[in-house]
């Protein structure tokens, strides 16, 4: 045998002992294949056996719900019969018992209701007027509340000092004889006098004083500085009357231009024209009921500044409806209401229409805007704040009886009283004439009455008072 034969004999062999390791190990992996394949199938038969119990239960539970659902319908539709008849039971008994009443109270089932409806109605007009009444108290309350924040932050800005100012129109003479003096060689000094200042002179009705009378408050003003400085110079005679007095007109025209525009700079107001200026200067010396009309004015402004901001109004026309409201009262030479004559300046001068309207507006109790509300308001607050103006006591008696007198025209009424000086008036009504729904009628009543009756600074609360007594005697 040759070399080459013996090698692919041994090839051979050594090909035949590989192919047989393959298949046993090939043998070898697919037994351990088919073991896991049957360990599988094994889980997955347990686990279809798992959900088949499940199933089955689940079913059971069903059927025994769907056996109950049906058991409950049966008794549902056993009750809906029962209840259906019981109805039709009850409304054969209702309508026997309908014909019962109508035949006992000989009226038909429309007059029976129409009275229902009748007594119903008062009863509701009676629950409506108490809501009413629960409900005016409640936003009165909280309106009231809101208000007096507002007026107090407004009056603390308004407080002086100087609350009322008088003034005087009487000059102190160092000497008696000066009032011959002053009268002149056949009265000619004091004739000259007058003449120029506009005034009369009274030497007589007081010892050693001379009353200065003029409706003008600035020509007596004029009158007392220049009468003064004549009585100071010694000098009494017509020329150097003419002198004095004229010396004393410009400066007092220089002063109330000075107090004017003092009075705009403290407002913060600075365009206004200087004749305009001037007629605010005059303020400095006009009074109203005692009230002086610049410490007024600034105190008007203030308050209706700080209820424009608290209000969210228009500050600039209600500064300048504050400022201007009283323009009216030193115009001298017309004739008319200071708000009327206020109004009649102010258009002249180019005012806008909104500040107008709160002029025109400050007495009035129907506003075209919130700020000619605020600025009336202001108004009433300053004049009727106590200790700003005074009065004399002849106008206040009238002005208080006056007030009872509206009170106890009213029907059912049976005395009234005015107090806190007519700012407030009490009135006891009869409680067999008067019920408690019409209490608050009559004190509504009596409220507008007096509104368009009657003047009075500020505001004027009535109170009217019901009450029952029973009273019985031991023997």
């Amino acid at each position: 045998m040759s070399l080459l034969s013996r090698i692919v004999d041994l090839l051979k062999v050594e090909r035949g002992e590989a192919e047989s390791a393959v298949v046993a190990e090939a043998k070898a992996h697919a037994k351990e294949i088919v073991i896991e394949a049957e360990e599988e199938a094994r889980h997955i038969r347990e686990k279809v056996l798992e959900a088949e119990k499940k199933i089955a239960v689940s079913r059971s539970q069903l059927e025994a719900k769907a056996h109950e659902i049906e058991d409950k319908a049966k008794s549902l539709r056993t009750a809906k019969e029962v209840i259906e008849r019981k109805q039709t039971e009850i409304e054969g008994i209702l309508e026997k018992q309908k014909g019962q009443l109508e035949k006992v109270a000989s009226m038909s089932k429309e007059e029976a209701r129409k009275l229902l409806l009748e007594n119903l109605d008062k009863d509701l007009v009676s629950e409506k007027a108490k809501r009413i009444r629960v409900i005016e108290d409640e936003i009165k309350k909280e309106s009231d509340l809101k208000a007096q924040e507002i007026l107090i932050d407004a009056l603390s800005l308004g407080a002086s000092d100087v609350v009322v100012d008088y003034t005087t129109s009487k000059i102190k003479l160092p000497d008696e004889d000066l009032k011959g003096r002053i009268i002149g060689k056949e009265g000619r000094n004091i004739r000259s006098f007058e003449e120029l200042t506009g005034v009369d002179l009274d030497l007589d009705s007081s010892p050693g004083e001379i009353v200065i009378s003029s409706f003008d408050s600035v020509r007596r003003e004029v009158a007392r500085l220049a009468l003064e400085r004549l009585i100071a110079d010694g000098r009494i005679q017509p020329a150097r009357i003419e002198e004095i007095v004229e010396k004393t007109k410009k400066e007092i025209d220089h002063q109330m231009y000075k107090a004017g525009d003092d009075l705009c700079h403290k407002v913060g107001i600075y365009n206004l024209s200087a004749e305009l200026v001037q007629m605010l200067g005059r303020f400095k010396y006009r009074f109203s009921y005692g009230q002086n009309m610049i410490e007024h004015t600034l105190e008007v402004t203030r308050i209706g500044v700080s209820i424009a901001h608290a209000l969210n109004a228009n500050v600039d026309t209600v500064k300048l409806g504050c400022l201007l409201h009283d323009v009216g009262k030193v115009v001298a030479d017309k004739d008319g209401s200071h708000v009327e004559l206020g109004v009649e300046v102010l258009r002249k001068f180019g005012i806008s229409t909104k500040v107008l309207e709160c002029v025109n507006e400050h007495h009035n109790d129907h506003y075209s805007s919130i700020e000619s509300a605020i600025v009336a308001l202001a108004d009433h607050v300053s004049g009727s704040r106590p200790g700003s103006r005074s009065e004399d006591y002849e106008s206040y008696v009238q002005r208080m009886k006056a007030l009872e007198d509206i009170a106890t025209s009213f029907d059912g009424v049976e005395k009234a009283y005015a107090v806190s000086a007519g700012r407030e008036v009490r009135v006891f009504v009869s409680p067999e004439r008067v019920d408690d729904d019409s209490t608050a009628l009559i004190a509504r009543e009596i409220a507008k009455k007096i509104e368009l009756e009657q003047t009075y600074p500020g505001i004027v609360k009535v109170v009217v008072i019901r009450e029952t007594r029973v009273s019985e005697t031991a023997k």
